[in-house]
């Protein structure tokens, strides 16, 4: 049963939490950030602290005068954040500025269904609280590897999740660890991590192609994950590049994913390993190979190896050399598992890229690997919590 959470009741207090989520502040600084009258501000943030959502934390550092008393988000917020892929499950528990207090991570396979895969979640959730991180949750969020209808809270015909479709996550949840829940896809769930604590702390428009099992691509706009009308935005793994391509598991054919998602390398690489010393001695050794073990023969010099990961790399780069025309970005920041290939893969990407994209559009514009790795997708989980949680009231 769903127990009663503190929410901000109005804009100002939202605003403030918000401000607060970043670090403790003064209340004289907070009344220049937030340009309220010293008598509206203290009004509100006494509320909050009736609210239990701040507290008192002392006196701050004197600017002249009298020192202003020093406020922070309550020590007693807890944020949860479940990051669900294709083959794993990440979990964490945050406290309100969502650093991180504990995080399980664990195989899974979202093939097996919606419910297997959201009570190991809930597990893995409750494993933290045996852990003593927390005693209530104010909020979880939960990406998931494939469409979402955001304003609804469920899956939309996921091409690698059979059984999922309008599977109501957000409620089953909400339901489960008694706290208001929301549910987003993978990728856009990272892009807020790396808004949060990543590379894209400072850039309010950016992109993050996340190239894990599928590829897709998290578009942020002045600081806000930007969706669509349906929540389909940035879904360039079904992005066509060849007419004559491989069927992909959309139903279509040649997609972008077919060609050099996780599980288009792995078969890929099953293919040529008659031809790749390193790769052929993995496949006699376990009878499958994986991205992991394209990277690792690549890492070893194999020539193979290292053209598979160039050929997927130039076809994600066509495709992203699109987008930055368009989009004009500040930053782009290339994630997921398959990311790990490393600076090969992100040499080609840059390449193209660079090469076929407008001048003026890639003259100041970095590419980068993401630096968070498994973080990323669970912080900005719970990052889309707190900005639920902490939003003014309708």
């Amino acid at each position: 049963m769903k127990r009663t959470v503190a929410r901000p009741e109005n804009a100002h207090q939202a605003a403030l939490l918000r401000l607060l989520r970043e670090r403790a502040r003064s209340r004289a600084e907070l009344g220049d950030v937030t340009a309220l009258s010293r008598s509206r501000l203290n009004l509100e943030l006494d509320r909050l602290v009736e609210l239990r959502l701040v507290e008192q934390a002392g006196l701050a550092a004197s600017r002249g005068g009298r020192r202003s008393g020093l406020v922070r988000l309550s020590g007693d917020l807890r944020f949860a954040g479940i990051d669900i892929g294709a083959t794993s499950i990440d979990v964490v528990v945050t406290d309100g500025e969502l650093e991180i207090l504990g995080h399980l991570s664990e195989r899974c396979d979202v093939r097996d269904g919606p419910v297997v895969v959201l009570d190991q979640a809930m597990e893995m959730i409750a494993k933290l609280g045996e852990q003593g991180m927390f005693t209530q949750l104010y909020g979880a969020g939960i990406g998931i590897p494939g469409p979402v209808s955001f304003r609804e809270g469920v899956p939309v015909a996921p091409p690698i999740m059979p059984g999922w479709d309008r599977y109501p996550v957000r409620e089953a949840v909400g339901q489960a660890l008694g706290c208001p829940a929301v549910v987003d896809n993978d990728v856009n769930i990272m892009a807020l991590g790396e808004l949060h604590s990543g590379l894209a702390r400072q850039v309010d428009d950016f992109l993050l192609v996340k190239i894990g099992t599928g590829i897709g691509c998290g578009i942020v706009v002045d600081g806000k994950i930007y969706r669509g009308v349906s929540g389909s935005a940035g879904d360039i793994g079904h992005i066509r590049v060849d007419d004559q391509g491989p069927v992909c598991a959309c139903g279509n054919i040649g997609c972008l994913e077919a060609y050099f998602g996780g599980t288009a390398l792995a078969r890929e690489a099953t293919a040529i390993a008659g031809r790749s010393v390193h790769l052929g001695r993995r496949l006699d050794q376990t009878g499958t190979l994986t991205a992991e073990d394209v990277a690792t023969a690549a890492e070893m010099g194999d020539a193979e190896a290292v053209r598979l990961i160039r050929d997927g790399g130039r076809r994600v780069g066509t495709v992203l050399a699109g987008l930055v025309s368009f989009f004009n970005p500040g930053l782009v920041i290339i994630a997921g598992g398959v990311a790990q290939l490393g600076h090969v893969l992100l040499a080609e990407i840059r390449s193209v890229v660079y090469r076929r994209s407008l001048p003026l559009a890639t003259g100041n514009l970095p590419i980068v690997l993401s630096e968070l790795g498994p973080d990323a997708g669970v912080v900005g989980a719970a990052r889309l919590s707190s900005d639920h949680v902490f939003s003014a009231p309708r």
